[in-house]
């Protein structure tokens, strides 16, 4: 009883849940002040996210009358559920640690995949032809980032595991333990190709400029969120907020998880969240423009693929 209470607050409230939604709205609201910003504009309040989360909640769901309205319905309540379980599953270094019982690491993995095969199954429910666009468009993304993702998993677990003398380690308690005793992997050699594909991953997950393809607002008008209106939209907006906190946080679980422990640890974590939102995420959707999806599809097999195997490769023979 003790543990199953455990599990759903930690879902519901800390540190998914109520917690990281908060958290990622607020994330959203500095990325999209500091981008206005940088582009000499005034932007919204900090707020904003939360204020467009609240409208969208006070209006109707208008569901299309070709559209399959149980999975149209359906389909971002399931995104917006698999990320908040995400986020109970990524530990807070030196103030949080998951329950190894709840998942792993393969567990997180296999949960990042929800959301986009959400929004595939969204944009194919809703019966439009640029939501049907947008599903191709998110399928032929999802393909080419899942590869290199998979691989610099395995080099962090692999790292992990023969640095412990055993073979790998899947558990995300066990990863952030190992370098918080033997150093950030950042600041590891072997690991720095690792460390580049994921950088190039992260922003495609979170479905920025310059891989934003799939809801290209010039190109598709949306694509698959075109035809979704008040609070189903809104689930989409929470999924996006959660999914941030949980990409982010991977991240800073993976490569530099070090923080003084209690709550000074959870404010360290939370300022590598602003900084990795503000430098990783506003910065480059602010410089750069939006890749075609054959350009953005070759771009990760070619390199980001290449980084992974080779950082696999090296952790495997040094």
């Amino acid at each position: 009883m003790t543990e199953s209470f455990y599990a759903i607050f930690a879902m519901l409230v800390f540190p998914g849940g109520l917690f990281a939604l908060a958290l990622g709205l607020a994330l959203k609201g500095l990325d999209r002040r500091l981008a206005a910003r940088l582009q000499r504009r005034v932007g919204p309040p900090l707020a904003q996210p939360l204020y467009d989360l609240v409208k969208l909640a006070k209006k109707r769901t208008m569901v299309p009358n070709i559209a399959s309205e149980p999975v149209f319905l359906g389909a971002p309540l399931i995104g917006a559920v698999s990320m908040a379980l995400a986020a109970a599953l990524v530990p807070i270094p030196g103030f949080y640690t998951p329950n190894p019982a709840f998942g792993d690491l393969l567990v997180v993995l296999y949960l990042l995949t929800v959301p986009a095969v959400a929004l595939m199954v969204a944009g194919s429910a809703s019966g439009s032809p640029f939501g049907a666009i947008g599903f191709s468009r998110e399928m032929a993304m999802m393909l080419a980032y899942e590869g290199p993702l998979v691989l610099v998993v395995a080099a962090v677990a692999l790292r992990t595991g023969l640095g412990q003398g055993g073979w790998v380690s899947f558990s995300l308690t066990e990863i952030v333990a190992y370098q918080r005793t033997h150093g950030a992997f950042l600041l590891d050699p072997v690991m720095w190709p690792a460390l580049l594909a994921f950088l190039a991953f992260y922003p495609a997950n979170l479905g920025i400029i310059p891989f934003d393809i799939p809801e290209a607002e010039t190109e598709v008008l949306e694509g698959p969120l075109l035809e979704y209106s008040g609070p189903a939209l809104g689930l989409f907006k929470v999924m996006s907020a959660l999914k941030a906190v949980v990409v982010l946080g991977l991240g800073i679980a993976l490569f530099f998880p070090y923080a003084p422990d209690g709550a000074a640890g959870l404010l360290v974590h939370l300022a590598k969240l602003v900084l990795l939102m503000l430098i990783g995420v506003s910065v480059v959707r602010v410089s750069c423009g939006r890749m075609r999806i054959d350009q953005a599809f070759r771009f990760f097999l070619k390199w980001p693929l290449a980084f992974s195997v080779l950082s696999l490769a090296v952790v495997a023979l040094a």
